[in-house]
């Protein structure tokens, strides 16, 4: 996120954070009068660090309270500056860049052992014929097995120099057998781009899940090659995608947008408006496109959300997004850390901003989110409360609201409880759990699919779907399970996909009870009416 947004005299607040960590020298002789009446307040924070480190009575981790006075320091903007710790800066950075050095592959720790779900497609691992089932003893001298080893060391113990060896212990349970291989660490993708594929014979489906440097560059590929296919209308799913640089969101809005066209356009403290045009470099424009979104589509999801919405191009589709209208700017602190400091707001090209209020602080904030399931507007449109001062009218005529999200040209309700506890029993990883159970008791028998064939002609059965029933119950998972047998088994299938093909299988699999691609497909091709229906019939 290099750009972001603003409030609150933020120069000052970003000088009492770097004095903190800058430090400085201090003569002991000085009183505490003097140090109260002749410091700036940043001197003063110096010194209060100080005094402790070397005055106070027992020993304490003044880098705790560094970090302490940071975030409370932050706290008090608003609630999207934030603190990165130089212990997640490594972490942060790498999910914003979009890859990482390491082994390439998808693991569980399962039963106290790595075992690979699936290889990065051309990853390192790949290359070296490292297999879905395999269990990775050991790197190099490193035990990875055994009880109460955290996924973030394992990941440290694989991780290393780009072009550095090592050497993976593993065990094949297939074949029964323990070997040894060297393997070269090398770039590993994070892909934003989740999935793509011809949601019907001319729309293609992209489904992006967070905005980072690689991710324009991996939907453009994702396009042209949908495009190649025959797609002259698009999905595009940006639900749950929580944001990320503003710089990728414009690129994206531009594929849409003709040239000269208002993307958005920023204000900072000192009221400088920088706005942003479509180029003629879109290879999308004057074509339908849908796009999705949800009340966890934030930040960049917005950007796009709203210029299309306000350039009259295409649907919005879905429910109100989450209401991020703030920019910020990630700003190092000089010891690894940063702060991502807000330093302007959007605004959408008819002038909304969508930025929800955060006048009675982050706790209220946050709470606010959540008092939409209460109100009832994430199962009726008619819930959504809007304030006439906040209309807007774009240059078609269509009336649209700021404050708080974008509101959906066409809104889906919620699903019922037992669909979103299914929804959440997926993003955890419960389903994916019992389907690479199931799959480890005899994967050959699975080799015999083709992805096409898997799409087309295979049933999660009634045995699995009571297996999975047994699995979950034992587990304390109290649902409704034989009324919602077809999305379970319809979820069971998905997951099984994946690990078996790709996320692309995954996705397109879902697609088919999707109630917002539904309502996509009816909105491209509406039903017939009545007296249409009467009128072909007697023509035949």
């Amino acid at each position: 996120m290099k750009k972001y947004s603003y409030l609150l005299p933020t120069i000052i607040a970003a000088a009492l954070a770097l004095g903190i960590f800058m430090g400085g020298k201090l003569h002991f002789n000085d009183t505490p009068e003097r140090l109260f009446t002749t410091n700036s307040k940043k001197d003063k924070l110096n010194r209060l660090i100080d005094y402790i480190d070397y005055e106070y009575v027992d020993e304490v981790n003044t880098d705790s309270i560094v970090d302490v006075t940071v975030n409370s320091i932050l706290e008090k903007l608003d609630p999207h500056s934030v603190y990165i710790p130089e212990k997640e800066m490594s972490r942060v950075s790498e999910n914003m860049r979009g890859d990482f050095v390491g082994i390439g592959i998808n693991f569980y720790a399962y039963r106290d052992t790595i075992a690979v779900i699936r290889t990065v497609k051309g990853g390192p691992s790949d290359h070296k014929g490292i297999q879905p089932g395999d269990r990775i003893l050991m790197a190099d001298k490193d035990t990875l097995y055994g009880k109460g080893m955290p996924s973030d060391a394992i990941v440290d113990k694989l991780k290393g120099k780009e072009g550095s060896l090592v050497k993976l212990t593993v065990y094949r349970k297939n074949e029964d057998k323990t070997f040894t291989v060297n393997i070269k660490r090398g770039l590993v993708p994070l892909k934003s781009v989740e999935a793509y594929y011809m949601l019907t014979g001319d729309m293609g489906y992209i489904k992006v899940n967070r905005f980072a440097e690689s991710t324009f560059k991996e939907f453009k590929s994702a396009l042209t090659s949908l495009q190649k296919d025959g797609a002259k209308k698009l999905v595009l799913d940006l639900r749950d995608n929580p944001g990320g640089y503003l710089g990728v969101a414009e690129q994206m809005a531009d594929e849409f947008l003709e040239e000269g066209k208002l993307i958005l356009f920023t204000k900072n403290k000192k009221g400088k408006i920088d706005r942003t045009y479509a180029t003629d470099e879109g290879s999308f424009e004057d074509k339908p496109v849908y796009v999705l979104i949800n009340e966890r589509s934030a930040s960049a999801s917005e950007i796009i959300a709203g210029a299309l919405q306000d350039n009259d191009i295409g649907a919005i589709v879905g429910r109100r997004s989450f209401g991020k209208g703030l920019v910020q700017r990630e700003m190092a602190l000089g010891d690894g850390s940063a702060v991502r400091l807000t330093v302007s707001r959007y605004y959408t090209p008819t002038g909304r901003s969508i930025q929800k209020t955060y006048a009675k602080g982050n706790k209220d904030y946050y709470q606010k989110f959540t008092e939409r399931y209460r109100s009832g507007e994430m199962i009726s449109v008619d819930s959504i409360k809007v304030a006439d001062s906040l209309k807007f009218t774009t240059p078609k005529g269509k009336i649209v609201y700021g404050g708080g999200g974008i509101i959906p040209d066409k809104f889906v309700p919620l699903g019922t409880n037992e669909e979103e506890i299914m929804e959440r029993m997926d993003n955890i990883g419960f389903l994916s759990f019992f389907v690479f159970e199931h799959l480890e008791e005899d994967r050959s028998y699975y080799a015999q699919y083709t992805q096409e064939e898997f799409f087309r002609n295979f049933r999660v059965d009634d045995i699995l779907f009571e297996r999975f029933v047994d699995y979950s119950v034992d587990r304390g998972l109290k649902m409704d399970f034989y009324d919602f047998e077809d999305i379970i088994k319809l979820y069971i299938k998905a997951a099984m996909a994946e690990q078996l093909f790709n996320a692309n299988m995954y996705a397109k699999i879902k697609s088919t009870e999707d109630p917002m691609l539904q309502k996509v497909l009816e909105l491209d091709c509406p039903p017939v009416q009545q007296g249409e229906a009467e009128a072909i019939r007697s023509k035949d």
